[in-house]
């Protein structure tokens, strides 16, 4: 075997070990565990201060099992505000161990009131307005997500 040949077949090799690992995460699932049952979305990651300063400001619509996952890599005080939303959201305050802080249901669209967390979260998650409630989603219910690890 040639030295170009060994080195094709290490790379698929690697490439066939590696492909099923892949292909067993999805960072846009996203699961709510709560009393009313498995609620699942799909979630668009933002972790960076320029993705977080966006948001979902200026999207007419987001389907009823979408969302947005803020990851602020870290637990801390959180606020947001509505400045150039166009749809109601509802905000699911998370801590790093994956349970609910608090849920702000129906932020008003294009209002600059402050709305924050009940304390250090890691993430928050945006879905549409009123989704929460009809959901039963409330503050002590747990997620599950690749980037959080599985609540107590």
């Amino acid at each position: 075997m040639t030295i170009m040949m060994r080195g094709f077949a290490a790379a698929l090799a690697v490439l066939s070990v590696s492909m099923p690992l892949a292909a067993c995460s999805d960072e846009r699932q996203l699961t709510v565990h709560s009393d009313t049952g498995e609620h699942r979305f799909t979630v668009e990651i933002v972790d960076t201060p320029e993705s977080r300063a966006k948001g979902l400001m200026y999207r007419q619509e987001l389907a009823p099992d979408a969302g947005m996952l803020f990851d602020f890599l870290a637990e801390r005080d959180v606020s947001f505000w509505m400045r150039n939303t166009f749809i109601p959201l509802d905000m699911v305050f998370i801590r790093a161990d994956g349970v609910i802080a608090n849920v702000h249901v129906n932020a008003r669209p294009h209002d600059v009131t402050s709305i924050p967390s009940d304390g250090p979260v890691q993430f928050v998650l945006e879905i549409p307005g009123g989704r929460s409630v009809e959901l039963g989603i409330e503050a002590g219910d747990t997620v599950s997500h690749d980037r959080i690890p599985a609540a107590e």
